[in-house]
């Protein structure tokens, strides 16, 4: 049977889309499926797939169901409670959930002390090998700026994402130009600065899934480095490889990185 699954926010797009692909996957089993705001709803409705599984209300049903780790997108308030319930109860999480804060992480670094869980703000493969591409390429450029683009019910800014991204490149460089910019005839028309000053721009449009932009400048030449998720099927290879690696990466792991050996 191999690991069983569960899925907090199994009603919302993106919780159909990992029961779906959990169920596709020979080596994962659905087991539990929660979501407080479709409680009773027969799966199959959602997902399309052959699935004999009703949305549950609380997660207790985690626990009748031996799951052993449990895959949360649902939103921050709910994460953080989520979370600390799974930490609590002894089951591995996988999280897409955004918008976290040091404060958070090191409360759910103390908490995993008997499961184990991994948060990553993106589990598009692609997007974890452009954030790899801009840390290297940032020591050869002096300027950058980062332009993330999602649909229109993202509820944070910037993108987790785009953080880790400047943050990434921040660490490779120190050595950053400064903001020409004497006048903003708008407020906010330069962004916002993240971590080494790097300018920052958030999109929210609907028809959007997620996408982000990096550019970089140099002297008489520029680099773009672009990731575009068109589907929200483009997390999911990510999202399956989590839940097999976590239950062997102890306690708190923060990124897919981590997992592909980036």
């Amino acid at each position: 049977m191999g690991l069983r699954v569960g899925v907090f926010g199994a009603g919302g797009r993106m919780g159909a889309e990992v029961c779906r692909a959990v169920h596709d996957d020979r080596e994962l089993t659905l087991v539990a499926a929660v979501d407080p705001h479709h409680a009773g709803l027969d799966l199959r409705q959602v997902t399309g797939c052959d699935l004999d599984l009703q949305v549950s209300h609380g997660p207790d049903v985690f626990l009748a169901t031996d799951t052993d780790v449990v895959v949360d997108f649902t939103h921050l308030d709910a994460a953080r409670q989520n979370l600390i319930w799974l930490a609590e109860h002894g089951v591995h999480a996988v999280v897409g959930t955004t918008g976290f804060d040091e404060s958070d992480y090191e409360r759910f670094g103390e908490a995993f002390a008997t499961s184990n869980c991994l948060i990553a703000p993106n589990f598009a493969i692609g997007a974890i090998l452009m954030m790899r591409f801009s840390e290297m390429a940032a020591p050869y450029f002096e300027t950058a700026e980062i332009i993330e683009l999602h649909h229109d019910a993202k509820a944070d800014a910037p993108s987790g994402t785009a953080m880790l991204t400047a943050q990434r490149m921040a660490e490779a460089s120190a050595e950053w130009g400064d903001d020409p910019t004497v006048t903003q005839v708008v407020d906010g028309a330069r962004g916002g600065a993240g971590p080494a000053g790097i300018h920052m721009h958030a999109v929210r449009l609907r028809g959007l899934v997620a996408h982000q932009e990096v550019l970089l400048g140099t002297k008489g030449q520029t680099l773009t480095i672009r990731h575009d998720s068109y589907d929200r099927t483009s997390f999911m290879p990510g999202v399956v490889l989590a839940v097999k690696q976590v239950p062997e990466r102890p306690g708190l792991t923060i990124g897919l990185e981590a997992v592909l050996g980036l």
